[in-house]
């Protein structure tokens, strides 16, 4: 189903601050084409872990879209990213979604090349042609405490400032040292940002989640304010900050250079997001205990992250079509830790599977009735503050330059 926008500057001007978007940022395939040009090409997008490509050669493909990204470790140990797009005449060039490669032969017409990037062989394209001149299309590689972060736009947000004043907080969690364990996939018909959406606010978390709802105090702001100080305090003595960072929305240092943080309170007798509340791996980084809490980040608008004392889960809303979207959740845990003698992968899997299986019923009966010609886009509640930070940010970068 797909309307079309008679201008996207009006269509914009339609938006009421403080209310959902109009029917047409969730049906247009005019919207949803802005959306990959302006947005997830110019914004960081985070894509994986250093630990998923360890050697040279190790590439796995990161695709949104029409787009595809090719992630690979090169020979003198940088982590690259290249379009995946073959400068002849366009093909994919790497087809399988991960593996260990010496160079990229494009499968049509075999031009070659190397991890760097560089166009090492075009077959038989006459002495004029410069091979330096027809290298694959590079884009920007960020990496935050092993975190693999890409930006495809020429030019990219500067975060450098933002993460400065994330890293110390999120330094004891020991980022660097962990490994990807599990990684779900779940298809929702959809557009991208109903699941945005969905996720920044916790106003729909005690009627739609209820296994999520009984450990986490988010559902109720009131509970959670109350369960603070008890859980900053236990932060503390176990080698966590008490503070919250705060620059998205309006204090965001500039558009899509957004970083939140914040720890709150799991309810008593919840160490972590397990279904009886104890442990499920080994501790993250230098930590000495649990605190009962978890910590909300937000690291560039579309990258979000649950972090427990024992794991850390990973979120991605990956646009496929203007109303596909895949749900990526990604499983972290200490790279020490082994499978059956310090984590059990369903236990572990457990609580934010159910939940996204939640989320995909919940999300897709909204995307139903956004596309009837009858929905008009009513107010926010309260606890979707940050669905306001999020339109603001989006306004921004798709408003014609």
């Amino acid at each position: 189903m797909t309307s079309q926008p008679a201008n996207l500057n009006e269509l914009v001007g339609q938006h009421t601050p403080g209310y959902a978007l109009p029917r047409e940022f969730y049906t247009s395939e005019a919207v949803f084409d802005r959306d990959i040009a302006d947005v997830w090409n110019r914004n960081w997008i985070w894509v994986g872990h250093e630990s998923q490509i360890p050697e040279p050669g190790d590439y796995f493909l990161f695709d949104y879209g029409p787009e595809s990204l090719i992630i690979v470790r090169d020979r003198n140990g940088d982590v690259r990213a290249h379009l995946n797009v073959c400068r002849h005449r366009g093909s994919r060039v790497c087809v399988e979604g991960a593996g260990k490669a010496r160079v990229f032969v494009c499968p049509y017409h075999a031009w070659t090349y190397e991890l760097s990037g560089e166009l090492r062989a075009g077959r038989e394209m006459g002495p004029d042609f410069n091979p330096e001149d027809w290298g694959l299309k590079p884009a920007h590689v960020q990496i935050f405490q092993g975190l693999i972060l890409v930006c495809p736009s020429a030019e990219a947000p500067p975060m450098d400032q933002a993460l400065g004043q994330l890293a110390p907080l999120t330094a004891p969690f020991g980022f660097e040292d962990l490994k990807v364990v599990h990684t779900a996939n779940y298809p929702v018909p959809a557009n991208w940002k109903l699941a945005v959406e969905n996720y920044l606010e916790c106003y729909h978390c005690a009627p739609a989640h209820q296994e999520y709802s009984r450990s986490h105090t988010l559902k109720s702001p009131q509970q959670m304010e109350a369960l603070l100080p008890a859980m900053y305090e236990r932060a503390v003595a176990a080698g966590l900050p008490n503070q919250v960072l705060d620059l998205t929305g309006e204090h965001a240092l500039s558009p899509g250079s957004e970083v939140y943080y914040r720890r709150y309170p799991l309810y008593e007798g919840f160490k972590t997001g397990s279904k009886m509340g104890e442990p499920l791996a080994p501790l993250l980084g230098n930590l000495t205990d649990y605190d009962g809490g978890a910590t909300d980040i937000v690291l560039g608008i579309l990258n979000y992250f649950l972090i427990y004392s024992d794991h850390v889960v990973g979120y991605r809303f990956v646009p496929r079509t203007i109303q596909e979207t895949d749900i990526q959740v990604v499983w972290m845990v200490r790279k020490d830790a082994e499978e059956g003698r310090d984590y059990n992968s369903e236990d572990l899997t457990w609580l934010w599977h159910v939940t996204s299986q939640d989320d995909e019923r919940i999300i897709r009966h909204n995307q139903a009735g956004v596309n009837s010609h009858f929905f008009e886009p009513g107010p926010l509640a309260d606890m979707e503050w940050a669905i306001n930070d999020f339109y603001r940010f989006y306004k921004t970068m798709i408003s014609p330059r």
